[in-house]
This record gives C-alpha cells, structure tokens and sequence, in this order.
C-alpha cells in the first residue's frame, strides 16, 4: 500500500476541504481511494487465515463513504480527513467485533472489539467476565494483549494504546463494589486499539506486524462476541 500517496492527499483535503477542491483533484482522490482498497483486500486476505468468520466480507464491505453526512452536524466540511475499515463477520454496524484499519495524518492506528453496547448486552458481558474470570483474565492479561493494548485506564482514542474507550465513573448497578477486577466491569465497551507511525502501512510488511496485533485481541473479543451473539 502506498501509505504516503494516501496521507499526503488527506493533508491536502484538510486544508482544502471544499467541493471547487475537490473536484479539481478527483483523480488524485480515485488514486488513493485505490490504494488504500488494494491494501484493505490484502488484510482482509491475512485476516482470514487466522478468522475465517470474516473470508466473506469485501473491501466495498468494510469501507467506508470518504463523504461526510453534515445534515445534523455544525461541521459542514463535506469531505472526511481519514481512510477507514471494519472488517466485521455481520458488517459495519454489527454489535459484534471486529477488525478497524484508520490511516489519517498524524493518528493512524490498528483497533479491534466492540462498540457502542446496549445496556442489557453489557450487563450479560459484565456478569460473563465474573461467571469465567480465569478465562476472561487469560484474554485481557496475557503478555500480548497488554503489549499492544495495555490495561483499562484513563485512555481515549488520542492515547497511544488503550483498551476501552468509555468507562463508568464507578460500580455498574447491580454489581459488587468489592469486586477485584471492577476496572473491568466499569468498561462501556470493549474496544482495543493501538497507534502505528505514518510509515507503518508503507508497503506489504505491515501485514505481519497487523497479523500479531490483531490475534493479541482477537481471544478478549471472540470472548465477548459468544455473548452478543446471543442477541
């Protein structure tokens, strides 16, 4: 993939974010469009040897409009600055996890897992962990995971790793204040993510370092996607 043609367009857009623009650099926008879905077919390939749930998912699957919806934002820049892809078994905007590939100048990063969970699913989640905390534990605390994604702290999407973007304040309702691993219970959600260098996605070797990072994830989200799966 050639990462550097894809970021220096997007440094471009940020700074010419207007549809005259634009449409003055169409191709140079169809020629990293075209990069970036060459190297979302590669990882889609890689991804599949180790998650065959996702061998039926396409690039036109996983990524997404470069056109932003301004109707009910301030924001009214109609282009995004970023390249994204979730490579999800039940598509985009499944509850289950999946795969996440964002290049944007200065923020690329690698993430996987789940968002935006309803309160009765992570409720079922919560008591999950506590019904197999041994298991859950080997998941979350295994030498790999906590490599690339650390632990559930005070860390947010700018951050150079984190796991779980938003937490309670406190104990969830219904659940043991005293509980050892409450920093656990406390998690909205159970996403993983780790920032790369602009450079990281140049060429193909970014492939096995992709490789390493996802499957470090890939037991904490098979983990909870056997619970969402129920609903």
């Amino acid at each position: 993939m050639d990462s550097k043609k894809i970021l220096d367009f997007l440094r471009e857009v940020m700074m010419n974010n207007n549809r005259p623009w634009f449409q003055e650099h169409k191709e140079d926008y169809l020629e990293a469009k075209k990069e970036f879905e060459e190297g979302i077919a590669k990882a889609i390939t890689r991804i599949t040897a180790f998650d065959e749930s996702i061998a039926h998912v396409t690039v036109k699957d996983a990524t997404y409009r470069f056109y932003r919806d301004t109707r009910f934002s301030p924001d009214k820049s109609p282009y995004k600055n970023h390249f994204g892809a979730y490579i999800n078994a039940h598509g985009k905007k499944a509850l289950r996890g999946g795969y996440y590939i964002h290049l944007e100048p200065d923020h690329c990063l690698l993430a996987v897992g789940n968002y935006w969970l309803p309160t009765n699913i992570l409720t079922s989640c919560r008591n999950e962990i506590m019904a197999n905390e041994e298991e859950w534990l080997r998941c979350v605390e295994s030498k790999a995971f906590k490599k690339y994604y650390g632990a559930p702290e005070d860390a947010n999407w700018e951050s150079p790793q984190g796991f779980g973007l938003e937490k309670l304040k406190s104990c969830p309702a219904g659940f043991p204040r005293d509980y050892p691993y409450l920093n656990y219970l406390r998690l909205k959600d159970y996403c993983a993510w780790h920032h790369v260098s602009e450079d990281f996605f140049e060429g193909d070797q970014w492939l096995d370092e992709m490789e390493r990072l996802f499957k470090a994830a890939k037991p904490q989200m098979d983990f909870m996607n056997a619970v969402i799966d129920d609903y």
